[in-house]
C-alpha cells in the first residue's frame, strides 16, 4: 500500500517531472529535484535497476526519497515513480542509501539506511542510523514494518557508533548465503567497514570487521562495495574527510579502492593496496553490478558535496547526475576503468585525424560538441619532446574547460576556471600519469554538463561537472613546443 507521503511524491513527479530540454543525453539525472548517492543497482526482471537518492521538492538536499529508473542498455533510462519515502517512525528523518538483491521467490530485496532523529542528553540532534527493509516487484515496494529495523544498535559491537552505521551492500555468496557490507564510525573517530551475513535475508547477523581506516584514509568510510576482481578482492569505499596524500588522494570527500585478497573460511580481508578511483572534481558513493554477460561495472555520482551550494545550473528543475557506467578490470596492480562498450552504440558521425603537428592554438574541422566520446593521441615531434599540450572543451568566447598535461612533472590537470562558476570552490585537479614510450593516450567523454577523462586506456579516470552555456561547444589543441596530434571523435546520438 502506497503511503500518503510517498503518493505526494508520486504525484509530483508526475505534474513536474522528466523536462528534458537541457537534461544531460546519457548520464542520468533525477526525475525533478535534487539527486546524490547512487542506490540498489542491480538487474532484475531484464531490466538494469537504478535508485537514488532524491529530494523532488528542490534542487537542495532534503528529505530523502528513493528516485527509481530502468535502463536495457545502462544509458537510455525511463523514469519510474519513486520507490521509497520517509514515511514511518524508524527512517522519518529520511531513507537513506542502500542496495537490492532478487530473492529465490522472484522479488526484490531492498536494504537502506532508515534515519531517526532524537535530542541526545545534551539537548543537541542526534541522527540515529539503522538498516531496514522493503521487498517489491520491481515498482511497488513494501516496508517491513514487523522487522524494521533488521540492525541497529543491538547488533553493533562495542566501540561502533549508532550514529554513524550506514550504506548497506548486499550480495551474495556461490552458496547463496546473503552478506552485506556496511559503513560505521569507530571508537577512535575513524571510518570501518562491518560485515553482516543472513540465510534468509531476512535475519541478519553481524560477523566481523573487514577494514579499518585507523584515521589514515580520511574519517567516516561511507558507501562500501566488496567484489572480487579478476582475481582479487576489492574493497570500495568513499571516505569522508580525506587529506591529500602527494596528488594521490586529494582532500575532501573521495572514494578508494582497497585492493588486497579474501579468505572466506575466515571471514578476512587482507589489504595489499590503495588506490583512488577518480582523480576529478566531482565523483563519490559508487555502487557496481555484475552485467548477465558477467562484467563488472560501477557507476557514480558525479557531484562534489562542496560545490552544491553555488555550483548548481540556474533556472533547472533537477540538479546532480551520475558517471557514465564503468567496466572495471585489474591489470599491472591497478583497477582499471572504461566506459561501458554499450556507448559505442550511440556513436554518430566519425571524424578522424592522424599525426597533425600543433604549436599555437588549433582546431581541426568537425572536432566540436558537447555530446561526444573523443580519443586523443599526443606523442612529441623530436626527441626534444614538448612542454606542454593543452586541450580545451567546452569552449567559446567567454568559457571553457580545459585538460593540460605537463611532460617534465608526468601530470594531468584539468581546470574549470573559466567553466561560468562565480563561486569560490575547487576548480583544478592533479594527478600523475604514466607516458607510454613517450606516448599519451586520452578518452575524453563530454555529455553537456560533464567531462570524463580516461586516461592511457583507463588506468586512471577524472570526472568534472560544469554549466557552462551549451553554445560553448568548441574543442581546440595547443602546444609548448612541438607534437602530434592524433583525434578520432564521435557525435553521440540519442
Amino acid at each position: 500500500m502506497t503511503s500518503e507521503i510517498l503518493q505526494k511524491a508520486r504525484d509530483y513527479e508526475a505534474q513536474f517531472g522528466a523536462h528534458i530540454r537541457n537534461r544531460p543525453l546519457f548520464h542520468l539525472s533525477p526525475y525533478v529535484g535534487w539527486m546524490n548517492d547512487p542506490n540498489g543497482f542491480s538487474f532484475y526482471k531484464g531490466q538494469y535497476h537504478l535508485f537514488y537518492q532524491y529530494h523532488p521538492y528542490s534542487i537542495q538536499w532534503g528529505p530523502m526519497h528513493w528516485g527509481h529508473a530502468v535502463s536495457k542498455d545502462l544509458l537510455h533510462w525511463e523514469y519510474l515513480p519513486a520507490a521509497l519515502a520517509p514515511d514511518q517512525d524508524y527512517d522519518e528523518a529520511g531513507c537513506f542509501s542502500g542496495s537490492a538483491v532478487e530473492m529465490p521467490d522472484g522479488r526484490q530485496l531492498i536494504m537502506y539506511t532508515g534515519v531517526q532523529r532524537k535530542l541526545g542528553v545534551d539537548g543537541s540532534r542526534q541522527d540515529i542510523q539503522a538498516q531496514c527493509l522493503a521487498i517489491g516487484d520491481g515498482l511497488n515496494y513494501e516496508k517491513l514494518d514487523d522487522l524494521n529495523p533488521v540492525l541497529g544498535d543491538p547488533d553493533l559491537p562495542e566501540g561502533f557508533s549508532r550514529l554513524d552505521f550506514r550504506d548497506p551492500k548486499m550480495f551474495q555468496y556461490d552458496d547463496g548465503t546473503y552478506a552485506c557490507v556496511i559503513g560505521c564510525r569507530t571508537d577512535d573517530d575513524s571510518g570501518s567497514i562491518l560485515l553482516f551475513e543472513s540465510d534468509d535475508g531476512l535475519h541478519w547477523h553481524y560477523v566481523t570487521v573487514l577494514d579499518r581506516c585507523y584515521n589514515e584514509f580520511g574519517r567516516m568510510w561511507e558507501c562500501p562495495d566488496f567484489f572480487p576482481l579478476d582475481g582479487k578482492q576489492i574493497l570500495m569505499t568513499s571516505p569522508q574527510d580525506m587529506s591529500a596524500v602527494g596528488l594521490e588522494f586529494h582532500n575532501g570527500n573521495g572514494t578508494i579502492f582497497l585492493i588486497g585478497t579474501y579468505d572466506h573460511a575466515t571471514r578476512t580481508f587482507t589489504r595489499e593496496n590503495v588506490q583512488a578511483v577518480d582523480y576529478g572534481l566531482d565523483f563519490y558513493a559508487p555502487q557496481t553490478i555484475v552485467t548477465p554477460d558477467g562484467r563488472r561495472v560501477v557507476i557514480g555520482w558525479m557531484q562534489n558535496w562542496d560545490t552544491c551550494v553555488g555550483g548548481q545550473p540556474r533556472g533547472s528543475s533537477w540538479f546532480g547526475q551520475m558517471t557514465v557506467p564503468r567496466e572495471l578490470s585489474f591489470r599491472d596492480g591497478r583497477v582499471i576503468q572504461n566506459p561501458i562498450r554499450e556507448l559505442e552504440q550511440m556513436h554518430g558521425r566519425r571524424v578522424y585525424y592522424q599525426d597533425i603537428p600543433v604549436c599555437e592554438e588549433t582546431t581541426l574541422r568537425g572536432i566540436f560538441g558537447r555530446t561526444v566520446d573523443m580519443t586523443v593521441t599526443v606523442k612529441p615531434m623530436t626527441e626534444a619532446g614538448y612542454n606542454q599540450f593543452r586541450m580545451k572543451v567546452a569552449s567559446g568566447s567567454q568559457h571553457y574547460t580545459s585538460i593540460t598535461y605537463t611532460p617534465q612533472t608526468s601530470t594531468l590537470r584539468v581546470s574549470r576556471d573559466h567553466s561560468g562558476s562565480n563561486r569560490d570552490f575547487v576548480h583544478v585537479r592533479e594527478c600523475f600519469v604514466r607516458e607510454k614510450q613517450g606516448v599519451l593516450k586520452l578518452r575524453v567523454i563530454l555529455d553537456r554538463y560533464s567531462a570524463e577523462i580516461f586516461v592511457n586506456d583507463g588506468e586512471q579516470a577524472m570526472s568534472l561537472t560544469f554549466y557552462t552555456p551549451l553554445s560553448a561547444d568548441g574543442i581546440s589543441f595547443q602546444c609548448l613546443g612541438k607534437a602530434l596530434i592524433s583525434v578520432e571523435k564521435y557525435d553521440i546520438i540519442g
